[in-house]
Order: C-alpha cells, then sequence, then structure tokens
C-alpha cells in the first residue's frame, strides 16, 4: 500500500499540537518526524512552535539532511533523528520533547529504571539517563546510541526526553506514558515510598508485550 505522506503529516501537526498543550515543549521546542517509504524523513521545522504548526510547513530531509521539500529549516537536531533511522531500521518516527516530569528525572540524573506500574513494564521497559550531549551537534547521539538498541525511550541528561516508535501516534503515545511514569514517581517519592513489584509479577506482564503491540525484547535490566 502506498504511504499517505499527507496523512503523516497531520498526524506530526496533531502530535505536535498534543506536546504543546500538555506543556511538553514550550516555545518552539521539541522536535517530531516520520519515516517516508522513499528513504527520505519529514520533519518540523526550526523555530516554529509546535503547537500550531499547519502540515505544509513540516518539510522532507534526505539521509544527509539535505533539504528535499519545504519552504522553511529542518529541526537544528536533525542529525540524531536521521542517526535514529539509520541504527534502528524498525523505527518509524521520533519525537523529542521536554515534559516536566520527565525532564525533571533527567536534570537530577534518576532513570526510570524501578518496576512500579504495569503499563510502563509493558510498554516501555527500564528508561534510562543518557549522558549529556550538545543539542544540536553529533555527540548528543553518541550518547544515545549506547542505549538505542534496548530501550524505546530515554530521559536525556539535562535536556528532556526522546521516544520512537512504530508510527508517529506510537512514538507519541510512548512520551505520554513516559511523563506520566515518571509524574506518578515523583508523587510516590514525596509521599516517602515507592512499591516495586516482584520479580514474578513483572514476568507476568511479559508476555502482554505482544497482545498490546509492544516489544518483545525491551530490557528490564
Amino acid at each position: 500500500m502506498k504511504q499517505d505522506v499527507q496523512r503523516l503529516r497531520e498526524e506530526l501537526v496533531e502530535v505536535g499540537r498534543r506536546v504543546y498543550n500538555r506543556g511538553y515543549a514550550a516555545a518552539n521546542d521539541g522536535n517530531m518526524s516520520a519515516r517516508l517509504d522513499d528513504g527520505n524523513v519529514l520533519i518540523t521545522p526550526t523555530r516554529t512552535s509546535k503547537g500550531f504548526m499547519k502540515p505544509d510547513d513540516l518539510i522532507i530531509i534526505d539521509m544527509d539532511a539535505r533539504l528535499v521539500k519545504g519552504d522553511k529549516k529542518p529541526s537544528s537536531e536533525s542529525d540524531f533523528h536521521l542517526k535514529i533511522y539509520r541504527d534502528r531500521p524498525d523505527v518509524m518516527s521520533v519525537c523529542h520533547a521536554h515534559p516536566p516530569y520527565a525532564t525533571g528525572f533527567a536534570v537530577a540524573g534518576i532513570p526510570l529504571d524501578k518496576m512500579v506500574l504495569p503499563e510502563v513494564i509493558i510498554r516501555l521497559g527500564i528508561v534510562p539517563i543518557v549522558d549529556y550531549g550538545t543539542p544540536g551537534h553529533s555527540d548528543l547521539y553518541d550518547q544515545i546510541s549506547k542505549h538505542l538498541k534496548d530501550h524505546d525511550a530515554f530521559l536525556l541528561a539535562n535536556h528532556g526526553a526522546l521516544t520512537v516508535g512504530y508510527s508517529v501516534m506510537d512514538a507519541y503515545d510512548k512520551m505520554e506514558t513516559l511523563e506520566q511514569a515518571a509524574m506518578i514517581q515523583f508523587v510516590a517519592r514525596q509521599l516517602g515510598r515507592v512499591n516495586t513489584l516482584a520479580k514474578e509479577q513483572v514476568d507476568s506482564l511479559i508476555p502482554l508485550r505482544e497482545k498490546f503491540g509492544a516489544r518483545k525484547d525491551l530490557t528490564l535490566e
């Protein structure tokens, strides 16, 4: 079936609207993209509020970051999007934002590695801390790449959060799940106690991953 590029444009605009309205990206922050069947990438433009994009604002670049179609400049962080697609052929969309609770954990250097919520275990597994890399520079991907094979969600130290998925909405849904998990763990920490699931309870959730369309090999260690 031929890929519907206009539909992808509309989905990325919708994700941008949700990210902005939920407070995951202030001002012009954040960037999202989708892999195209022709080998190019549809990506959000730089210096544009993600809450007010139109489908035609999105641009198409090739895997060498050269402009293929569009009137705006690509995201300044296009580099790590392209390298993720190059190194993870299964990834069809990338979502980067700065959701407050998840970013708080990233700034504190605390990974979301406790087995607390069934939905998070199924959808995300452990969410690691990616060591700091300069936004817009190749050293950011150098740090992401260390974790890319085993994870679909990442906390970027002193920066924000990153999720990848098999579709635009899958990548975004993981961002929502990540922020919800961070918020709940933050509240539990304030209350003074974080109860974790036992190993046998965690193991019983693994077969559910396929049922819910999640990766079966997401790491829990």
